[in-house]
């Protein structure tokens, strides 16, 4: 602090107003020479414990709300709030006119319409229906005829239930006994077993419809995303594997990751296709497989369509010093030339032979571990 100094003795006022400016101005100059080396020492801090292999401090940005109103007065007086209506899109299942008693109207009251309330609930019910079937007999023909269930109607159980029982178990994820136990309590009878059967037999529409997505997916873009994720299948380690693009997703379960799996998902087959051609030559050599090898493999059966188990049965036979890389590379050669030749798949790529290039090695890169 300075030492005698009296403020009150001091009569030049406007020298005083002027040195004080100055003070001021020279207080503003020191703040920002202080922040500046504050900042430069904390630079210098970050960078020595980063030599040392720590961490600097972190930039942590303070948060900056928005304000929703212009002025102090809207601050002081919000818009009123109005609660929207969850009936607007409500959809009406039947109306039903309450009455009022005659008894209670006096003998002036006039009818004035109706005032419409909207009560909110829903009905579970069994739908039990015993079928009696025509049947005929023609003696001619020697022959029986017997009427046909409706559409949707198959052994002893109809299609709602079945559709109830695929959405409490896929899309709310009840166990099958808490299934049997909901579904009792409105007068049906079902075991555990015949829901797991209902569940898992007999689903061969949703594979179809599958299919059908994947064929729709694949011809709407130019490209397709695969990628995979490690799951258990019956405790056993197996990878489910995603195939998409923006506008769907669809999911295959496999034991493996390897480049034979990646193709087949794009083969669309629940079955590897294999096939041997001219154009398999070209996929061998790409994969760098022995010249011997290659002439040998092209006195085989061509244009024919092979099982994986057979073609494995003739590598094992006929050309038994192939390392398993080898083998794999010939079963994926095999495997691409038919993905090529199929029909049934629309192919996300051009056949060119650098296109098929490209797509060689980017099932590699997707199946790289």
């Amino acid at each position: 602090m300075l030492t005698g100094l009296n403020p009150q003795t001091i009569t030049d006022l406007e020298g005083a107003r002027q040195a004080i400016s100055a003070l001021l101005n020279l207080v503003e100059e020191l703040k920002q020479e202080s922040e500046r080396m504050r900042e430069e020492i904390q630079q210098q801090r970050d960078e020595i414990n980063r030599l040392k292999g720590e961490q600097g401090k972190p930039a942590i940005k303070g948060k900056q709300a928005a304000s929703k109103h212009s002025s102090g007065k809207e601050r002081q007086t919000p818009k009123a709030w109005h609660k929207g209506s969850k009936q607007a899109d409500l959809r009406i299942d039947r109306e039903e006119i309450v009455h009022l008693d005659p008894e209670q109207l006096p003998s002036d009251a006039e009818f004035k319409g109706y005032e419409a309330v909207i009560v909110q609930d829903i009905s579970i019910h069994s739908d039990n229906v015993r079928f009696l079937k025509e049947s005929y007999y023609s003696a001619s023909q020697k022959k029986r005829y017997l009427a046909e269930l409706p559409a949707g109607y198959k052994g002893q159980f109809g299609p709602g239930l079945r559709a109830l029982l695929l959405s409490c178990y896929f899309a709310y994820g009840m166990s099958e006994p808490n299934i049997s136990e909901f579904v009792r309590q409105f007068g049906l009878s079902i075991s555990t077993g015949q829901i797991s059967n209902l569940l898992i037999q007999e689903q061969g529409v949703w594979h179809s419809e599958k299919a059908a997505i994947v064929h729709a997916g694949i011809s709407s873009t130019n490209y397709p995303h695969m990628d995979d994720t490690a799951t258990r299948v019956k405790g056993e380690n197996q990878h489910c594997h995603v195939l998409c693009n923006p506008w769907y997703s669809a999911y295959f379960t496999y034991p493996a990751k390897d480049r034979l799996t990646a193709i087949q998902i794009l083969q669309g087959a629940r079955e590897i296709q294999l096939l041997l051609t001219a154009e398999t030559q070209a996929w061998l050599a790409l994969f760098n497989l022995p010249a011997k090898v290659q002439q040998k493999i092209a006195d085989w059966a061509q244009n024919t369509p092979i099982t994986r188990s057979h073609l494995e049965q003739q590598l094992d036979q006929h050309l038994p010093t192939l390392n398993p890389q080898q083998k794999a590379r010939m079963l994926e050669a095999a495997a691409l030339t038919a993905y090529y030749a199929q029909t049934t798949m629309p192919r996300s790529f051009s056949t060119s032979l650098n296109y098929k290039i490209f797509v060689g090695f980017m099932i590699a890169d997707i199946t790289k571990s």
